[in-house]
């Protein structure tokens, strides 16, 4: 989650029931739901921790003091640790990659919906991507209807943003781990559009 997690005021219902869904740990203290969580299947365990960025975003928390206190934690009980880091610039978010190097197993960046070709394996084992991408219609502007993104752009006046339909896209990242240490053995992008598969 990131920057729209209390857009839909039914998110209040059950954010605190839903162990599997994070929203930013660096909110303050206090607000609902979590800021990590630890999936578990099949045998394995991985700790998923979710932090926003404050260049270009509304103000929060440090994220890399958050990051800090809360990998300083799980890396007692987890090897396996995934920093999803949404924020808009990406000099944040590769700064936040290399402060995280060998402390996480990755540490991919939402919220620009547009998939980074900067995939890599930083030098301590942590796996990074700036941006996994988006999943949704490819035939808008960040899956938004394109005639009202262009109107709010070129007339700089209100508009209603729909969501658009058409062809869809799928974006997102693989990643190997050595389980007994959590380094990142392998990073590989997918991109499944609608007519053709590719792995890069």
């Amino acid at each position: 989650m990131g920057n729209h997690t209390w857009d839909n005021k039914e998110i209040f219902d059950f954010i605190d029931q839903e162990p599997r869904m994070v929203r930013p740990a660096n909110y303050p203290p206090g607000t609902p739901g979590l800021g990590y969580t630890v999936i578990k299947a099949n045998g394995k365990e991985l700790a998923v921790v979710n932090l926003m960025g404050r260049t270009f975003l509304p103000p929060l928390d440090d994220p890399f003091r958050v990051a800090d206190e809360i990998i300083g934690q799980l890396s007692k009980k987890h090897k396996c640790i995934l920093v999803d880091f949404h924020a808009e610039a990406t000099s944040e978010k590769i700064a936040m990659g290399w402060y995280l190097d060998g402390r996480a197993s990755i540490v991919v960046g939402t919220h620009t919906h547009v998939q980074s070709n900067d995939d890599t394996i930083l030098p301590q084992g942590t796996a990074y991507l700036t941006d996994a991408g988006m999943v949704g219609s490819r035939e808008g502007i960040l899956g938004m209807e394109r005639t009202a993104v262009l109107r709010k752009f070129t007339t700089q006046l209100p508009v209603r943003f729909q969501v658009c339909e058409g062809k869809w896209h799928f974006h997102a990242v693989i990643v190997d781990i050595d389980e007994s240490t959590g380094k990142a053995q392998k990073i590989q992008k997918i991109r499944l559009l609608e007519d053709e598969w590719i792995m890069d």
